[in-house]
């Protein structure tokens, strides 16, 4: 709440993640360019976590869609990487139907964006990210005149030792509900 001066905030899809040989599907590193949900999802989610009554009061309101993401021991290897925002336009984005999604194979579909190649996007990492760091990063926001849509990736770092022990890391989701406008 404090992040965002908001006024309510819904946590969710919270996830832990390993590209440890033993890691099955659903728990593995995301790899490919992706932004993980746009408004048709965060509206359904909030139905479904507050029910349609609540869900229409805080929707009324502007709302944004965050990912927070650490590491649960320091990263060797298959960091995660983030496209700068500001760089990210509607064209580059691709509708993508995400089954399975939040690590549930009953739940029905989430709807996101997988991201295409442009030469005007800028890519960050943090190296050797510590358990005590955390990446904090919007992924929508109801106000369209704001920045929005970071794309994001694992990779395989190439600096990274052959016996690197494995990436484990856990993000989670928010959907934060801002103040009423005075």
């Amino acid at each position: 709440m404090r992040l965002l001066g908001s006024e309510k905030v819904l946590v969710f899809g919270e996830v832990t993640r390993s590209d440890s040989k033993t890691t099955r599907d659903g728990k593995l590193p995301a790899y490919g360019a992706h932004v993980d949900y746009g408004e048709r999802t965060v509206r359904q989610l909030t139905e479904d976590i507050l029910g349609s009554e609540a869900a229409e009061h805080w929707l009324r309101r502007r709302f944004i869609l965050m990912n927070l993401w650490r590491p649960i021991r320091t990263v060797y290897r298959t960091p995660l990487a983030l496209c700068d925002a500001s760089t990210v336009h509607a064209s580059d984005l691709n509708d993508s139907e995400v089954r399975g999604g939040l690590d549930d194979p009953h739940r029905p579909p989430l709807f996101g964006f997988n991201l295409s190649y442009s030469p005007r996007h800028r890519w960050y990492y943090a190296p050797r990210m510590q358990p005590d760091e955390v990446l904090a990063f919007k992924l929508f926001d109801s106000d369209r005149t704001r920045v929005q849509w970071t794309g994001h990736t694992a990779f395989d770092d190439p600096t990274a030792a052959l016996d690197a022990p494995p990436r484990e890391s856990i993000e989670i989701r928010t959907i934060s509900f801002m103040a009423a406008e005075l």
